[in-house]
């Protein structure tokens, strides 16, 4: 039976001036008061379990815990001082603010226009409770395969604006060979009208902590902005185009972004997305098994700009002494070592001092002596009773190969295959990539064995920290949930809101084609808490109608009605209907924008608001129609099974 007050709950008010009321200040002081203490603890603790739900952002280490410890630091300190904020200040606003004469709730046209569009629907919806629910299951269920068969990267590639052409050439180039390498492909490069400047550079720079090679190019390209590209251009349909042009014979091209590349060098050393690195006791037999890895890596779907790290082709001039000669003309190897370090290496003449600068100044053949192999030969040495005598005749003097440079790891010899991944997410293509290996090369030799490092490093660090933090981060806002309801019950119904909340954010990020990232992760990590604040909030309504039908009826079987029951929770869901909607709506409008925003940054912003703005759509969703019934079936049970209801101090 239904009381006459009820009955106009969702009835259109009328709107003359005597509608409005006058409330005097004591009455009003008590229903601010009574307010407060109603919504405060939810809010609170709602604000609690959004600072938890971030702790994984806190453990996360290397360069994403740099890119989004101040996302999760900001977020943190504005939450701690909103919690302070509700429970101090906001109270205190509202005697000031909130007075003179009020009208109620349904004469708002707003509030009335979706009390009259959610009443019907939430009475439909217990009604066909099991094909509600049944609806809600089957949407989590196609998000299961859907979130399987998404791909998985480290991070998402961030757009710097320009683009690191770094080639590889035979390490027994010469400086010749590469400068005029360089400035061929520096003229192809800016013959293409999206380029706005080209700058190259072969070999290491001036500093100790660059150890390139001659035989490694660096060149970046800066591109002009967008709107003057040609018309349906793409970046990287210009490193397509640009890679097609710059097919040099003995050069291997790799393309990938400045500052990226520098992270990646410095963080792993290798300097693609991907390194095979080959560990081992002989650089011959680790070029060996390094050749074979990259044979069985060709055709691999996403596999680009593969090559070997040169192990050996570096060329060396050997001077080996005849010592049976130099006893002949009673010379001693290091009399022969002498002159060859002076001629070659230069002999130390004198020390110039520039302030607290000291450079030693050394004097030695010139370069065109040095790279002649006859001449070398014929280099003269003084003996006390022959006179001089050429080089050759007291050293065998021979051009041989060797390592161009030699890398080492935990006190091992190492070797790599680099390559990148384009076109496909790092995850499916490295894991398709080592099946591969694991098959073709399950027996290495002994003291020989591999590692896959590079961004597939970081993607492993990344998931092995958020897999040990997840449980505990779930097991924290269920005891939060519990202090705030002081009910286990209350607290695991409530904590059901989160996977159906993954449910838009699955389906926004593969409608969008998004891969799994850290950015992705750290999305989901914010929809949890956003989740949880809405559904309490439902929760302390549901109760306090709870309340309120016991106040009216009593508290047991032959008082409380299952109509009484239903048409009360329908009351819990449609009170305050207007401040659980701007609450989603917020979010929405906030975060939206971001979907359609373009420049630098933005495809970092998109794989995080992505799960957030589809989450919190559905768990809006879920909230206003699923928890409802959830609360009628658990309050039905309870006064069935029990013999009354459990109901919770709403005003706490």
């Amino acid at each position: 039976m239904k009381t006459d007050w009820f009955k106009n709950i969702f009835r259109k008010k009328s709107k003359k001036p005597d509608s409005y009321k006058k409330i005097p200040e004591d009455i009003r002081m008590s229903i601010i008061e009574k307010s407060c203490k109603q919504v405060s603890r939810g809010v609170f603790f709602s604000t609690v379990i959004i600072v938890v739900s971030f702790l994984p952002v806190f453990m996360l280490t290397g360069q994403e815990g740099k890119l989004f410890h101040p996302l999760a630091y900001t977020k943190t300190f504005i939450l701690i001082v909103d919690a302070f904020l509700v429970l101090t200040l906001a109270p205190v606003l509202i005697s000031f603010f909130m007075k003179g004469k009020f009208k109620d709730d349904s004469t708002n046209p707003i509030n009335r226009g979706l009390e009259r569009f959610y009443e019907p629907l939430i009475r439909w919806c217990i009604k066909w409770r099991k094909t509600t629910l049944g609806i809600n299951l089957l949407a989590l269920l196609i998000s299961i395969p859907m979130v399987l068969n998404l791909g998985r990267e480290f991070m998402p590639p961030l757009d710097e604006g320009s683009i690191l052409f770094m080639p590889v050439t035979l390490p027994d180039i010469s400086n010749s060979e590469a400068k005029r390498l360089l400035q061929v492909q520096d003229k192809i490069i800016k013959s293409v009208p999206e380029v706005d400047h080209v700058l190259g550079k072969a070999g290491r720079a001036n500093t100790a902590t660059d150890n390139s090679p001659i035989s490694m190019i660096e060149t970046i390209i800066l591109l002009k902005p967008q709107d003057e590209w040609r018309e349906g251009t793409t970046k990287e349909g210009l490193i397509n185009e640009l890679n097609a042009k710059l097919q040099i014979p003995g050069v291997t091209n790799g393309w990938t972004m400045p500052i990226v590349n520098r992270i990646n060098m410095l963080s792993t050393g290798i300097r693609t997305d991907v390194g095979v690195k080959v560990y081992g006791e002989n650089l011959d037999s680790i070029y060996a098994l390094s050749q074979q890895i990259k044979n069985e890596l060709v055709g691999i779907d996403g596999i680009q700009d593969m090559f070997v790290e040169p192990i050996t082709g570096g060329k060396y001039i050997d001077i080996e002494v005849k010592r049976d000669e130099i006893s002949r003309y009673g010379l001693s190897v290091d009399d022969v070592n002498a002159v060859v370090e002076s001629a070659l290496g230069g002999m130390k003449l004198t020390t110039t001092i520039e302030g607290r600068q000291r450079f030693s100044v050394n004097a030695r053949y010139g370069q065109d002596f040095r790279n002649n192999i006859e001449s070398l030969r014929r280099l003269p040495l003084q003996t006390m009773k022959f006179g001089s005598i050429p080089l050759n005749n007291v050293a065998d003097i021979q051009l041989s190969e060797g390592p161009p440079m030699i890398n080492s790891e935990n006190a091992m010899l190492r070797g790599a295959v680099l390559f990148n991944v384009r076109d496909r997410d790092l995850g499916s293509t490295v894991e398709e990539a080592k099946k591969r290996i694991d098959t073709k090369m399950a027996k290495m030799p002994k003291g020989y064995y591999v590692e896959w490092s590079g961004q597939y490093e970081n993607l492993i660090r990344g998931e092995q920290t958020l897999k040990m933090i997840m449980p505990i981060v779930l097991i924290v806002i269920f005891l939060s949930m519990y202090f705030a309801f002081n009910s286990y019950r209350e607290a695991f119904f409530n904590l059901i809101s989160i996977p159906f909340a993954l449910i838009g954010g699955v389906f926004m990020v593969s409608i969008w084609g998004v891969n799994l990232s850290v950015a992705v992760a750290v999305g989901f990590i914010a929809l949890f808490g956003l989740a949880v604040e809405t559904g309490i909030v439902m929760v302390i309504y549901l109760n306090d109608a709870m309340v309120q039908l016991v106040a009216k009826n009593g508290n047991s079987r032959e008082t409380i009605t299952n109509e009484e029951l239903r048409e009360y929770v329908i009351y819990g869901a449609a009170k305050r209907l207007r401040p659980k909607i701007m609450t989603v709506c917020v979010t929405l409008f906030g975060l939206v924008p971001i979907l359609w925003s373009h420049g630098v940054g933005s495809d970092m912003m998109k794989p995080i608001v992505l799960p957030m703005v589809g989450g919190v759509f559905t768990s809006a969703i879920h909230i206003l129609l699923v928890t409802p019934i959830i609360f009628l079936m658990q309050k039905e049970w309870e006064l069935n099974k029990l013999g009354k209801i459990d109901v919770l101090d709403a005003s706490h």
